[in-house]
């Protein structure tokens, strides 16, 4: 119960600060900050899945006698 309040909370939040940025003009803006924290997040990915592809490469050169 207490994750759906929430959960309702949050998106009644986000929901009136797009409003409150679109109806001041600002939507130019949120595309750009949405662009630069899906490059951070892409980049976070494909590091953790070369550390991760690494790991287990080493591992298996290991098994291998």
């Amino acid at each position: 119960m207490h994750q759906t309040t929430f959960l309702k909370a949050l998106l009644t939040t986000r929901l009136t600060s797009a409003r409150l940025r679109a109806s001041r003009g600002e939507r130019g803006a949120s595309a750009v900050e949405w662009v630069v924290i899906t490059a951070i997040l892409i980049t976070i990915a494909v590091a953790v899945g070369v550390i991760i592809t690494q790991k287990l490469t080493a591992k298996a050169n290991s098994l291998n006698p």
